[in-house]
């Protein structure tokens, strides 16, 4: 009888159904999971919550095939070495979304309400009803960061309150926007029209630190920020010096830790909470009832959906998932920061057509950088689904002589009426090229690093230009293409630079007579 370890707390639901289906299980979450191991080493699978799972632990466990992660963030678990181990990390995505939208109304309601001061001060029997005059959420201006699951939520679960709703989402389409009842803008706007802001957006590179002195100061006075997201997010060093003068307020449940002792934020926060935001009854039955059923399709029928540390196939050179990185981060630049696309098409010529659903991951990660490119093709789908965007992967036509090629389009509209880009790629002596972007063709670039593009109509003096704004902000120009569209009298410059290009100098160069678009990105 295959054995199913379970050290934690989770809902007797997923015990219950493994044991339905004749697995043995044992759970006992006050065992410290290493020493848990030792004693169980011929478990096959392994469902945790937020206990570490590194390498001492499945290299105990000598039998492991599975390890679940119930809940989504899965950064507990040491991915890789069980990849190297040939052992499957799932995750439940979603099962906890629904308890974090409502700690958010929580969070907000309990700060406009003291309620936390009230309760306290009550209970010691003090009356400070004259000094507790609080807030109405009604009729506010909310700002979400980040349209997930989590964000998507927060907006359903505020429309009882008669808000006004602003949405930041780079990836979001109008389309699913106007559904939803939101108003996309950018992440200045947001922060400076909105009477709260909440944070649904996951830390990464790109996003650490990004509440930050500009965004702060521009908030209203007395305005609210929530962050039920990740502690990084936020800066807490320029937090502490806007704060007092905004008279802002703020409410979190994220700590650079979870664990005992003090918080840096604790002169911060208005409202603190440890980490509560999947902590409901319902969150817990829902994430073990979802870890325990993926386990059972995973042993029983072989699917591994969700599954976040999928191996690549035999025959798949991992440099085409980064040439669809690349090619995709490269069209949604050139399709305007400000424009959020709302169908995506792709052909993948050569042998990748075998591959493509093992792509598609790093195309969604092209788009945003809170997509994780080791997800499979059925959560992709389901991400682009939830941003309103429209996929469809072509059927390809390998006579055209293409070889091992990628094409992505990307789309802001309809079929008929829309802005599109479309950019082709492949690898060239053993790095990820772009070969083609709309119709300028033989381009064969590196889109690593800084680079700028200009498209123009071809007369002389138009890359002097280009080349004197770049000199006149001290930007060295490291190598430059172009090409040009004999059938539109335009060209395509292509500029590698040695450091990101500031948006003044786009502007300087849009500003002048025959220039048409201009896109600067660092990938």
């Amino acid at each position: 009888m295959k054995k199913v370890l379970i050290p934690t707390k989770l809902d007797t639901v997923a015990a219950n159904i493994f044991r339905e289906h004749r697995l043995e299980v044992v759970q006992e979450p006050v065992t410290p999971l290493p020493e848990l191991a030792r004693t169980h080493t011929d478990a096959v699978a392994l469902v945790v919550r937020s206990e570490k799972v590194g390498q001492e632990v499945l290299d105990t466990l000598e039998q492991l095939q599975l390890v679940v992660r119930a809940g989504a963030g899965y950064d507990n678990i040491d991915i890789r070495h069980a990849r190297r181990r040939g052992i499957d990390v799932m995750n439940t995505p979603g099962a906890n979304a629904n308890a974090v939208a409502e700690e958010v109304l929580a969070l907000i309601l309990a700060a406009y309400r003291h309620i936390v001061r009230g309760d306290t001060s009550t209970r010691a029997g003090l009356w400070e009803k004259n000094q507790l005059t609080g807030r109405e959420l009604t009729g506010k201006t909310v700002g979400i960061v980040g349209l997930g699951n989590i964000g998507q939520l927060v907006v359903k679960r505020m429309a009882g309150f008669e808000v006004s709703v602003l949405a930041y989402d780079p990836v979001v389409s109008a389309d699913r926007a106007t559904e939803l009842g939101v108003d996309l803008c950018s992440l200045p706007e947001l922060f400076s029209r909105a009477d709260i802001v909440s944070l649904h957006i996951p830390e990464t590179d790109e996003t650490r630190g990004l509440v930050g002195t500009d965004l702060l100061e521009s908030m209203k006075d007395g305005a609210m920020l929530v962050n039920c997201a990740r502690a990084g997010v936020v800066d807490e060093a320029a937090l502490r010096t806007v704060k007092a003068r905004r008279n802002l307020l703020f409410c979190t449940d994220v700590y650079a830790k979870d664990e005992p002792g003090d918080k840096s934020v604790a002169d911060l926060a208005d409202v603190m909470l440890p980490h509560l935001g999947a902590s409901t009854r319902e969150a817990n039955y829902n994430a073990a009832r979802r870890a325990a059923e993926q386990a059972v399709a995973y042993f029983e029928q072989g699917v591994s959906a969700c599954v976040v540390n999928r191996a690549l196939p035999a025959g798949l050179d991992e440099r085409y998932q980064v040439l669809a990185f690349y090619l995709t981060r490269v069209a949604r630049a050139y399709l305007g920061a400000g424009v959020n696309p709302k169908r995506i098409e792709t052909s993948f010529y050569g042998d990748l057509g075998h591959y493509q659903d093992f792509l598609l991951g790093s195309v969604v990660l092209g788009l945003s950088s809170d997509f994780d490119p080791l997800f499979d093709y059925q959560q992709a789908v389901h991400y682009l689904a939830e941003k309103g965007i429209d996929y469809q992967s072509r059927q390809v036509d390998d006579s055209k002589g293409y070889g091992n090629s990628i094409t992505i389009d990307l789309m802001e509209g309809s079929r008929r009426t829309f802005g599109r880009c479309s950019v082709r790629g492949t690898v060239t002596e053993g790095s990820p090229m772009i070969s083609r972007i709309d119709d300028f063709d033989r381009l064969y670039f590196d889109p690593t690093g800084h680079s700028l593009l200009v498209v123009y109509q071809d007369q002389p003096g138009m890359l002097a230009a280009i080349t004197q704004a770049m000199a006149d902000c001290g930007i060295n120009i490291d190598d430059i293409r172009s090409s040009h569209d004999p059938r539109t009298g335009e060209s395509l410059a292509v500029l590698k630079v040695n450091q990101r290009v500031p948006a003044a100098a786009v502007a300087r160069i849009l500003d002048q007579p025959g220039f048409k678009r201009v896109a600067a990105f660092t990938v």
